[in-house]
């Protein structure tokens, strides 16, 4: 079998994704990843530190993919050993399994001269990030739609539903960056929260802190000690539409745009969003103590796949429909389609953006099924 290696350059094609049980698949495929060494990695031997920061496949397989000349440096095979020096050019050449999102179509919603509109599903990213390239919005429109370029207006968080702006062309990208850092537009979230929210207008103006390292954000506000306020400035304006007593149906309108700004002020009111796991409570396990986990459930090198070539057979495309996609002698992912540590269970959030409007344009997204109480 011959391999042909993908770039960023390579478009999503229509056969490139697997629908299954609900889900959107990508058949994997082999890629180029491509990075130069940083400050903080020069002086460690390549294998050392793809075990150290990408430690999603065992320390055996970093050691093979050197001999073989699937990890290069500048263009060239080196040994296991070879010690990196600031600003070479990395490439990683391996069979990529991207996570499945939920098989919901992108739905175009308004196609203008320069503007598209579109309705994101959840669990679908805006644009390629991580492990995600062809099983985003962006990626899905170009094989689908046959829609490229386009430039994503705001972004979305990946598990938020609703309505996402894109512009046609860089003029009309840079006249929406302009409105948006000159505070003339307006956005509205829809969100179903636990409880009975109060009625009228709710206004929370509390600075949000981010933590990267955790991926979730907390609420701080001046509680009249000298301890200093580290978060950004955020403000709120909630209103309620329904309620049945065990949920609420609310209008979010967000005045700043922090991360997870949304979700982390619904909590401080008392009325998290009833399906976020990460803010129904504050006792939710840190990501880095879920990562832990995932990195113990991992495989160890010696229950791993084999990473040599003596599992390479015929290298015969599986006829079985189940897969649909040949097996890679080195990868750890095979022969699933979905990598290791993906989350089943994941569901979207019941947060949907529904329009934003500026100063002589508004677009607005249909509110979708959990907003109907009964």
């Amino acid at each position: 079998m011959e391999i042909v290696w993908q770039t960023p350059a390579n478009p999503p094609e229509p056969h490139d994704y697997v629908f299954r049980n609900g889900k959107r698949y990508v058949r994997p495929y082999y890629f180029e990843f491509i990075s130069h060494v940083k400050n903080r990695w020069a002086g460690k031997t390549i294998v050392d530190l793809f075990s150290e920061e990408f430690k999603g496949r065992p320390y055996n397989y970093y050691v093979s993919a050197v001999n073989c000349g699937r990890l290069q440096v500048d263009g060239e095979m080196v040994h296991a050993g070879y010690v990196l020096q600031r600003s070479q050019k990395i490439s990683h050449f391996l069979h990529r399994h991207e996570p499945p999102v939920f098989a919901e179509a992108v739905q175009i919603l308004q196609d203008e001269t320069d503007v598209l509109t579109v309705c994101k599903p959840a669990s679908v990213p805006v644009h390629p990030c991580g492990q995600y390239r062809k099983n985003t919005v962006v990626g899905i429109l170009q094989a689908e739609n046959g829609l490229a370029p386009v430039f994503p207006v705001h972004r979305l968080d990946r598990l938020v539903s609703g309505l996402l702006i894109f512009a046609k062309n860089a003029e009309r990208a840079e006249k929406f960056r302009q409105e948006i850092e000159a505070g003339l537009i307006k956005k509205e979230y829809i969100a179903k929260v636990v409880g009975t929210f109060p009625e009228g207008e709710k206004i929370v103006d509390a600075n949000v802190n981010y933590n990267a390292r955790e991926g979730r954000s907390t609420v701080e506000v001046c509680d009249g000690s000298s301890k200093p306020i580290e978060g950004k400035t955020a403000c709120t304006k909630f209103e309620r539409i329904a309620t049945d007593g065990k949920h609420s149906i609310v209008l979010c309108k967000p005045v700043t745009g922090r991360t997870h700004q949304i979700r982390v002020h619904l909590q401080y009111t008392g009325h998290p969003i009833a399906n976020d796991a990460f803010y129904l409570t504050k006792d939710v396990p840190p990501r880095s103590s879920k990562r832990k986990a995932k990195e113990m459930d991992a495989p160890s090198p010696d229950e791993s796949l084999p990473l040599d070539s003596s599992r390479n057979g015929d290298d015969e495309a599986l006829t079985d429909e189940e897969f649909e996609f040949a097996l890679d002698p080195m990868c750890t992912n095979c022969p699933n389609l979905a990598p290791i540590g993906y989350d089943e269970d994941e569901e979207g959030l019941w947060l949907h953006c529904v329009c934003y409007t500026g100063p002589d344009w508004s677009y607005k997204c249909p509110y979708p099924s959990w907003a109907t109480l009964a």
